[in-house]
């Protein structure tokens, strides 16, 4: 099981005001590819990369939490955290 995130972030995927919570890098991995509104982006691709090295041991989590923050606001995606 992967190591919880320092601080879960809240984003609102499905309606505004309705946050899911994301807490892991791989609950990350699964919103980026299968819950995305948007296909393609610089932050979604980078982020994208570094769940994958974290899952892999490369890098840290706080990077991979950093990252999908990134992402989300690059979709214009409402988060908190």
């Amino acid at each position: 099981m992967q190591a919880p995130w320092s601080k879960p972030v809240l984003l609102a995927l499905e309606e505004p005001g309705q946050y899911m919570t994301i807490s892991t890098t791989q609950a990350a991995s699964w919103a980026l590819i299968e819950d995305w509104p948007i296909e393609d982006g610089p932050a979604l691709d980078r982020a994208l990369l570094i769940c994958a090295d974290v899952i892999k041991g490369k890098r840290t989590n706080e990077e991979a939490r950093k990252a999908f923050i990134d992402a989300a606001i690059e979709a214009g995606i409402d988060i908190q955290g």
